[in-house]
C-alpha cells in the first residue's frame, strides 16, 4: 500500500492537473465564440458561391469547351483525398473522426483498384496517415505558424491542389474535414471538390430561371472555379477551427470532472489510511501502557 506521503504527492499532482485542464477549457471557451462566429458567417457565402456556380455549370456541362475542373479528365482512376485536421490534440476525437473517414474512403476505393493519394493539412492528421499511406501521402501542409486564419491560407492550398490536378496527378479530389454543430457535437464530412459536383435541379421544382452571360459560361467558370475551390477549402479550414476549440472545450470539461472524481477518491483513501494508522498506533500506545 502507498505511504500517505506518496497519497499526498498524488493528491497534489492530480490537483494540478485539473487546474490546467480548466484553464485550458476556459481558454478554448473564449477561442470557440469568435471561431464559430467566422465558420457560421462563411457557410452562407461558400453555399450560395457554389449555388451560382451550379447554376452556371448546368449551362456548360458537357460542352467541348467545358473546364477541366469542371468536366474533370474523364477517368476515375486516381483519387487525392485532401484531409484537414488540427496542430494540437486534447481535442477529444475531433482529429481521429476526420483520419476515420479518410480511412475508410481510401480502403474503399483501394479495393475497388483505384490509386489514392493524400494531401494532409494540419499535423495530427499527417502524424495518424503516415502510419498506414506513408507512401502515398504526397503533400504535408503545417499551419502551425498560422496566427489567424485567413483567405490566403486557403488560396494557397487551392493552387497546390490544382497545380497537381493541371499536371495529371489524379482524377478526382475529395476533401474531408469536421463540421462545427454545437460543442458536443462536429460531423466528419466528406466533399467532392474536383470535378465539381452540379446537382441537378428536381423535377418537381418548377421552371428554372434562365440567365443570359456575359461573356460566355467557359470563360466565366475558368475565373470562378479556382476561387470556389480556395472558397471551399477556406470554409472546411473555418469550420474544423470552430470544431477543434468545441471538441477541445468538451474535453477538458471531462477532464477537469474526471480529475475532480479522482481527487475525492483519492483524499477518502488517504483519510481512511491515515486513520487506520493512528488507530493501530493509539492501540500500541494502550497496549504498552497495560503491559507495564
Amino acid at each position: 500500500m502507498a505511504s500517505l506521503k506518496d497519497m499526498r504527492v498524488r493528491i497534489a499532482s492530480t490537483k494540478a492537473t485539473q487546474k490546467i485542464t480548466k484553464a485550458m477549457q476556459m481558454v478554448a471557451a473564449s477561442k470557440l465564440r469568435r471561431a464559430q462566429t467566422a465558420a457560421e458567417a462563411a457557410r452562407p457565402y461558400a453555399e450560395k458561391m457554389d449555388a451560382v456556380i451550379s447554376n452556371i455549370a448546368t449551362a456548360a456541362a458537357g460542352a467541348p469547351g467545358a473546364p477541366m475542373l469542371l468536366a474533370g479528365t474523364g477517368k476515375d482512376q486516381v483519387h487525392l483525398l485532401l484531409v484537414c485536421t488540427g496542430e494540437r490534440g486534447l481535442s477529444g476525437a475531433f482529429n481521429s473522426s476526420i483520419v476515420r473517414l479518410a480511412r475508410e474512403r481510401a480502403l474503399a476505393l483501394i479495393s475497388q483498384g483505384k490509386e489514392v493519394k493524400f494531401f494532409c493539412v494540419g499535423r495530427k492528421g499527417y502524424e495518424q496517415l503516415r502510419r498506414t499511406f506513408e507512401r502515398q501521402i504526397v503533400e504535408h501542409l503545417d499551419l502551425r505558424s498560422v496566427r489567424q486564419l485567413g483567405f490566403v491560407n486557403a488560396e494557397d492550398i487551392a493552387r497546390k491542389v490544382i497545380a497537381r490536378f493541371v499536371a495529371g496527378e489524379f482524377d478526382v479530389c475529395t476533401l474531408f474535414y469536421s463540421r462545427f454543430k454545437s460543442v458536443i457535437a462536429q460531423i466528419p464530412t466528406a466533399q467532392q471538390i474536383i470535378p465539381l459536383v452540379v446537382e441537378t435541379p428536381a423535377a418537381n421544382a418548377g421552371p428554372s430561371t434562365s440567365y443570359e452571360y456575359e461573356p460566355e459560361e467557359d470563360e466565366i467558370l475558368a475565373g470562378l472555379l479556382p476561387r470556389n475551390l480556395a472558397v471551399q477549402i477556406f470554409r472546411a479550414l473555418l469550420e474544423n477551427n470552430a470544431s477543434f476549440y468545441g471538441a477541445q472545450m468538451s474535453a477538458m470539461d471531462n477532464a477537469t470532472r474526471n480529475a475532480g472524481d479522482m481527487i475525492r477518491k483519492q483524499t477518502l483513501i488517504y483519510n481512511r489510511t491515515r486513520q487506520a494508522q493512528i488507530t493501530k498506533e493509539l492501540i500500541e500506545i494502550i497496549s504498552g501502557a497495560e503491559a507495564m
